[in-house]
């Protein structure tokens, strides 16, 4: 006779366990402790064997039964039971050890490989190893598009769109590599991709008034702080370069005789080499500054080590000691500076596009204006730099 619900609660304990039997193998232990557990005789290969189901009352007789179920089916296909669950039971322990966290410094890993610029590598990080950790211990094939919304719209509601929006596609990257390497079976952050509110978007604090900028050029004169400073954002001025590309200037990276800086492909935004004439003025800084103790490469050190880079945020430091707030100017805002200037004064785009080292969307273009506008780019950073010391001398 088949059990009930009712039986099984009201099954007590005694001295020596027994068993009530259900149907097709199912039978109940009962235990002289109270425990009741669920097990499934069956036979494989002319070899009577047991399976345990579980407790009750964790595992109802509805389930018992389903699972009892699910073990004639294996067996209908020729597959041992016990052998299976053992089977299921390692997966899930090696699901569990694939969590998100050791995908994560995989995918760091590689992309160290590919030699990204150290700031997007830090970047890669802070998006990976810090801000994702409420999911670095959770299983990476478990994790759903609904948990990490809520992770990235709090990075949002915090006021950082642009970092939920990147940190998007990190978190990405994670995923498609735990693809291919089997070990998740889809990237939930493709659902998320209008799900993020855009960026604000906000331009570089630039000065763009040909007389204010003069002014913020005779700050650099009364600055009291170190003067390397002062030359190396006279320098990232004069070259019209990104901070970072100017913090990392080498004596190897300049051929003096020619007067051209070689900026080298890893350390420019667009990953290619990238040459700029040097005006009288530009050359000044180079030999004011050229390292003379062997083993030090570097033209604007640290103030700490002469092996070290300046930090990240010195420039924009020494801005703010000049009394400069940083709504009115930063130093990546040079770069508009020298555009906006330059583009007023009805020089030609093209060639202070070349300048900036930004890249044409045509590639045709791109090919071209890179072989034709070195003489025009020389000709261009030797006015901009008279200009400087004209807007100084106002």
């Amino acid at each position: 006779m088949a059990l009930s619900e009712f039986a099984i609660r009201k099954a007590k304990p005694s001295e020596k366990p027994y068993k009530m039997y259900d149907a097709l193998g199912l039978f109940l232990m009962v235990n002289p402790g109270g425990s009741k557990l669920w097990r499934q005789k069956y036979s494989y290969m002319g070899k009577e064997r047991l399976l345990s189901l579980g407790a009750y009352p964790a595992v109802s007789l509805a389930k018992a039964r389903r699972k009892r179920d699910e073990t004639r089916e294996l067996l209908a296909e020729g597959t041992d039971p016990a052998a299976q669950k053992k089977l299921d039971k390692l997966e899930a322990e090696l699901a569990s050890r694939t969590t998100f966290k050791l995908v994560a410094e995989e995918y760091i890993e590689s992309m160290s490989e590919r030699e990204l610029a150290p700031a997007t590598m830090r970047k890669k990080r802070w998006y990976l190893l810090d801000l994702a950790k409420p999911i670095h211990n959770r299983p990476i094939n478990d994790i759903t598009s609904a948990e990490l919304l809520y992770l990235l719209k709090s990075i949002e509601k915090s006021g950082r769109r642009e970092t939920a929006k990147k940190m998007r596609g990190a978190l990405s990257g994670v995923f498609r590599l735990a693809i291919v390497t089997l070990r998740a079976e889809n990237d939930p952050t493709f659902p998320l991709r209008d799900a993020l509110l855009p960026p604000k978007v906000t331009g570089r604090a630039a000065i763009t008034d040909e007389k204010q900028f003069g002014k913020l050029l005779h700050s650099f004169d009364e600055f009291t702080g170190w003067q390397i400073i002062v030359d190396a954002m006279r320098f990232q001025i004069l070259t019209m370069t990104r901070p970072g590309e100017t913090r990392g200037a080498k004596k190897g990276e300049f051929d003096l005789e020619k007067r051209v800086w070689s900026i080298p492909a890893e350390r420019m935004k667009m990953r290619r080499e990238h040459k700029v004439p040097l005006s009288k003025q530009a050359m000044a800084i180079v030999e004011a500054n050229w390292p003379t103790i062997d083993g030090v490469e570097l033209l604007f050190p640290s103030l700490v080590s002469n092996r070290k880079w300046l930090s990240e945020n010195a420039f924009n430091s020494a801005l703010r000691r000049m009394g400069w707030s940083k709504e009115e100017v930063t130093a990546h805002g040079f770069r508009v500076t020298a555009s906006t200037i330059l583009n007023e004064r009805g020089h030609d785009p093209d060639v202070i596009e070349a300048a900036l080292a930004h890249q044409d969307k045509n590639v045709i273009r791109r090919t071209y204006n890179r072989s034709t506008y070195w003489d025009q780019r020389v000709e261009l950073m030797q006015i901009w730099a008279d200009l400087l010391d004209e807007f100084q001398e106002d």
